[in-house]
């Protein structure tokens, strides 16, 4: 019988832990972008339709304030997740995406949270949201994993 491989750290061959993760968010992103269009809509994109921002109608996903624009970033993001995830290079790449996009979400809410000109609707559940994806990205980015060979041989 062959060596293999053992990419997870988890004894046996197969996807390391930041392509599981990276699939895992990539997933949950692409269904909580789909599953907000059934709560906002496709109509006006960055607002209501007085062209006021919808954060003052409130529109929300689970204590997250929604708006279409914010329902195809997390579709994007979700979908590149999946793309990514096929390789320990493209989660890889996913984790900096999401360390580098998400910080500047969150850098961006902080600013943005409650004035009229935040074309993604956000509050403070989703800044909060943000940072904990952002620190994610990094861990998928940066965490070790171990690629030791298993030079057992069956009998």
């Amino acid at each position: 019988m062959a060596a293999s491989a053992d990419r997870s750290g988890t004894g046996r061959a197969g996807k390391t832990w930041p392509e599981l993760l990276a699939l895992a968010f990539g997933a949950i992103y692409l269904l909580i972008g789909i599953i907000g269009f059934f709560i906002t809509g496709f109509d006006n994109f960055f607002g209501n339709e007085n062209g006021v921002p919808a954060h003052h109608e409130g529109e929300t996903l689970l204590g997250f304030m929604i708006n279409p624009m914010h329902n195809v970033v997390h579709i994007l993001i979700g979908a590149a997740g999946l793309a990514l995830a096929r390789t320990l290079a493209g989660a890889r790449t996913y984790g900096w995406l999401l360390a580098v996009g998400y910080g500047a979400a969150s850098i961006y809410g902080l600013i943005a949270v409650g004035e009229d000109w935040d074309f993604l609707n956000l509050n403070a559940a989703d800044n909060v949201l943000h940072i904990l994806t952002t620190l994610v990205g990094l861990v998928i980015a940066l965490g070790p994993v171990r690629n030791a060979v298993d030079s057992r041989r069956s009998v």
